[in-house]
């Protein structure tokens, strides 16, 4: 094949649709375990280990002598089991009498039977031997005298073999968040797998955890009010809900006044037991909480002064969790969350860290290189490693996102070659600057995947943990973050849509899981466009595109079709229906509503429109409908999940949350007496009577397009009217041709596009009114004037709308192709380049997708591209990526080249990054727009051509029309 052939194949083999499908349907049998090989049957098959039939169920063995946690895990399978069939399965160390089938749970090492079924060859101990966290699933003949099956869970270490277990309670279809959503599994009346099973797997990524963190009001006063506070009853669930999704790792809730070893000696030594690696944040170093220092530390914060009285406190926090599994966090920021000081110095960084693993030593009697360390390289201190600060190249190098769910940095190739690896801290919560949220989850699957994988593709794998704020609303987020990080090959792009399908089946059963996965990821894409906390008024233009009342009416729509859900649920699924899905869906819908009803209202306000009230009053009713969703949300359970709604998000000015909610300022005005007609129609802020207005101008009609638009007839006074329309032409049509107006009526205008003549004549609408009130009202027609065969994107309203994900052709060099990820943009898909670990290119190599586009316009116009927000994740010059139109030179455009906060706070609350160029069109007619991806990583959402028609908006306009 020749260069020339290669560049200009298809980037994405016409099979991909096929595959995705494929999958889809090889993949529905696993939604019990989203997404895994289904190895529990609901039939008792041939020769199957029978789990439980007919009111019995198989014993449940486990060596008392193994590890402590792995007994736990496998009494809360007993649990399952009797919730799921009603047969409460014997606990037993050993089978007893004959039986047919039993289930047999141990770590290798640590379980005698394990160790002789591993011995005698009856199960494939070598699938797991020497791994981290392995499990084997296995059904076995004969396991021992008198037993004729056996089902074999077996673990290379404990939490091996507690992810084993926990991966079999999920199969019979138990949900890690029975207890924590209140998810109640489908009842079963047999429980079986077929003889010959064999399970193996081990994670791809070491640690893998969570991070309860911002957790007051909400989390902490659930606490305080169920538990006492954050105590080890408290932990106890927080424990078994990271191991029930196969997670190890907690950074533990840290506010003042919580301290997770001081609050209650019993926290570390349960996280211990249960099988949890602790650590402490990346502002806490040595094992101990932020809180600590002002209860027990002594002079001040400050190692050039304090030193003695520094190590004397972290050798405290060693002692506190000596013994314990544990990622101990080195270094040392201000106190509190801030840097430490004006200066980076980075020698006495150095020093802290050298004296940090002395400490870890003699704590040990083992070498510092033997216990797991991070240094998280965190805001600030990610300056003091590029300014040349190192530690040893055995600690894990933990880089972050930005706190808005964009990683900053990855490992280079020389950084790969570290043993101590690298990972990730990413964020579903955040509080700081431009401002803080964390109220509900914002942050969509696709956005997550795009950024996790990166950091699997650049070996950022031997940490992953996130921010999860007060953990109840970031269910979805967090599972899917966990369920990633175990294995991140088992999730390619195109089965983003099916783990929510599959999520879905699991939770609520197979009937309605389309329709709640759509739900879900509606609500996630809306709330990532804008998180609730970032809305204002103004946010959403009421004026153009009709993009405000769109924002509504799709959220209105959600929460519709989530209401028509629960009906059809049964009244034990109601509850976790609720907290995972309905009140997202419902509250984030109101708020929605509830700011574009405050936009409104002023708007209104500026046309003086009696309903400017009515929309202050709405405002008002929205506000109390979301105390009420609230108050719902809190008696779920008699009371169960009191508190964790109470996160305040109307009000904010800055980036801190503001103590109480606080409605945004709506207008009211005097209504004088009497009848008083005004006019005003679609896309423009004038209304009829402003001054020297002689006509209105409905904006333009156009025959690709075929979208009708609208004029509003509202009342200045108090006193109805009654109004009529009458066109000068009959191939005008209006919704509402006469009628009584009191506040308003909106009246929809069409054209009947087959009465139009060859050469039509203006057509002009007469409203008439009170008082013979005449108000004319334009509408302008666009002539059917692209030329025969024209394909592509058609230029309507001065401009032409693409969704990058729709190209007309995808072009890539041998070994690259182009990615689309599902519903990463805030319109539509996402488009990537693969792999993201290639090298950049230039022009010339051709990695460039193409857009046929029509226009009727020609001279001067401008490209807007959209991007996702990503950072420039590796260093040296910041990423581009080119544009041209038709021949001319491609323009380069560096991404990263305003590195100002304040570019990056508007990309961040945007969600989106957009940018700009300017081009010359030499004539009217078919153009080929280009993009050219020069470096990895970039993603492109969305380009809108303007030749002169593009109005402010947040979202742009919607895609235009497509011959």
């Amino acid at each position: 094949m020749t260069l020339t052939m290669k560049l200009f194949r298809r980037a994405l083999a016409p099979g991909v649709g096929l595959c995705a499908a494929l999958c889809a349907v090889l993949a529905a049998p696993s939604a019990w375990a989203l997404g895994e090989r289904q190895i529990v049957r609901f039939e008792a098959g041939p020769q199957a280990v029978v789990l439980a039939d007919k009111g019995r169920a198989a014993p449940l063995l486990v060596d008392p002598n193994d590890d402590a946690g792995v007994r736990r895990a496998v009494a809360d399978l007993q649990g399952d089991i009797a919730l799921v069939t009603g047969a409460k399965p014997v606990l037993a160390n050993s089978a007893g009498s004959a039986t047919d089938s039993v289930v047999i749970v141990g770590t290798l090492g640590k379980s005698a039977l394990v160790d002789r079924l591993a011995a005698e060859g009856k199960i494939d101990a070598a699938a797991i031997r020497g791994k981290w966290e392995g499990f084997l699933i296995q059904a076995v003949a004969n396991p021992m005298p008198g037993v004729a099956r056996a089902l074999v869970v077996a673990g290379s270490d404990r939490r091996g073999a507690i992810f084993g277990v926990y991966t079999l309670s999920e199969q019979i279809g138990v949900s890690p968040w029975k207890w924590w959503a209140d998810v109640v599994p489908a009842r079963q009346a047999t429980l079986s797998v077929a003889q010959g099973t064999k399970v193996s797997d081990a994670p791809v990524v070491q640690y893998r955890g969570i991070f309860l963190n911002d957790e007051a009001p909400a989390l902490t006063n659930w606490a305080k009010e169920k538990y006492g506070g954050f105590n080890h009853r408290f932990y106890e669930k927080v424990f078994e809900l990271v191991l029930r999704m196969r997670g190890n790792y907690l950074w533990p809730a840290m506010w003042p006044p919580t301290a997770f070893y001081a609050d209650d000696p019993e926290n570390g030594r349960l996280a211990h037991e249960m099988g949890i690696i602790m650590g402490t944040s990346h502002h806490e170093p040595m094992m101990r909480a932020h809180d600590e220092w002002a209860r027990f530390g002594k002079g001040a914060w400050d190692y050039s002064k304090n030193a003695a009285g520094l190590q004397e406190f972290w050798k405290q926090g060693l002692r506190n969790s000596h013994g314990q599994d544990r990622v101990i966090t080195l270094g040392m920021r201000g106190d509190g969350d801030e840097p430490m000081s004006e200066d980076d110095n980075v020698d006495l960084l150095e020093k802290i860290v050298r004296d940090q693993r002395a400490m870890i030593e003699k704590d040990t009697g083992k070498p510092a290189g033997e216990v797991p360390q991070v240094w998280a390289l965190y805001k600030e201190v990610q300056g003091y490693y590029e300014k040349g600060m190192r530690v040893p190249d055995d600690v894990l190098l933990l880089w972050c996102d930005d706190n808005w769910a964009n990683i900053r940095r990855l490992p280079t190739p020389e950084e790969r070659a570290r043993p101590g690896g690298a990972g990730v801290y990413y964020h579903f919560d955040y509080v700081g600057g431009p401002r803080s949220y964390k109220w509900l989850n914002v942050t969509p699957i696709p956005k997550i995947w795009e950024q996790m994988h990166l950091a699997w593709q650049y070996d950022a794998k031997r940490m992953w943990i996130v921010n999860v704020g007060d953990l109840k609303p970031m269910e979805v987020p967090i599972e899917f973050f966990l369920t990633y990080a175990w294995n991140p090959a088992a999730w390619p792009a195109e089965r983003l849509p099916e783990y929510l399908r599959l999520w879905a089946t699991r939770e609520f059963g197979a009937e309605h899981a389309v329709e709640i996965a759509e739900l879900v990821e509606g609500y996630t894409r809306f709330n990532g466009r804008r998180k609730p906390e970032q809305l204002e008024p103004g946010t959403y233009s009421v004026l153009n595109y009709d993009e405000a009342g769109r924002i509504a009416r799709d959220y209105a729509a959600l929460a519709e079709r989530a209401s028509k859900v629960v009906a059809k649920l049964r009244p034990e699924q109601r509850d976790a229906f609720f907290q995972l899905v309905q009140y997202p869906v419902a509250a984030s819908a109101n708020m929605n509503e509830l700011y574009v009803a405050a936009g409104q209202n002023h708007h209104y306000a500026t046309q003086f429109r009696a309903t400017t009230n009515d929309m202050a009053e709405r405002v008002q009713a929205l506000y109390k409908n979301d105390v009420e969703l609230a108050r719902q949300y809190h008696a779920i359970g008699g009371g169960k999940w009191n508190h964790m709604m109470s996160q305040t998000r109307f009000g904010y000015v800055n980036w801190e949350q503001p103590r109480a909610n606080v409605l945004p300022a709506v207008h009211r005005i005097d209504v004088p007496p009497g009848a008083n007609m005004s006019v005003a129609v679609e896309g423009s802020a004038k209304a009829w009577g402003a001054y020297g207005l002689k006509a209105l101008d409905l904006p333009t009609f156009d025959p690709y397009v075929k979208k009708s638009h609208y004029l509003d007839i509202f009342n200045r006074g108090s006193a109805p009217f009654d109004y009529r329309i009458e066109s000068n032409q009959p191939w005008v049509a209006v919704s509402q041709a006469s009628g009584k107006v009191t506040g308003e009526q909106r009246v929809t205008v069409d054209v009947r596009w087959d009465k139009v003549p060859a050469k039509p004549q203006p057509a002009v609408l007469t409203i008439t009114g009170p008082n013979d009130t005449r108000v004319l009202v334009n509408v302008p027609l666009r002539r059917a004037d692209m030329p025969k065969g024209a394909k592509g994107f058609v230029e309507a309203g001065g401009v032409v709308s693409i969704e990058a994900a729709n190209y007309t052709r995808a072009l890539a060099p041998e070994g690259r192709s182009w990615l689309r990820i599902p519903g990463h943009g805030r319109t539509d898909a996402g488009v990537t380049t693969m792999p993201v670990t290639a090298a950049a290119l230039d022009v010339k190599q051709g990695m460039r997708l193409e857009y046929d586009v029509n226009t009727v316009s020609s001279g001067k116009v401008t490209l807007q591209v959209t991007l996702a927000p990503t950072l420039k994740f590796q260093p040296g010059a910041g990423f581009r990526y080119a544009v041209s139109i038709d021949d001319e030179a491609p323009q380069i455009v560096n991404v990263h080249a305003d590195e100002s906060e304040q570019f990056w706070e508007k990309i961040v609350s945007d969600g989106a990054a957009v940018f700009t160029t300017e081009h010359v069109l030499a004539k009217p007619g078919r153009h080929v727009l280009k993009f050219w991806a020069l470096d990895p990583g970039l993603v492109v959402q969305k380009l809108v051509l303007d030749a002169g028609g593009l109005k402010p908006s947040y979202l742009g306009p919607q895609q235009s029309p497509r011959l």
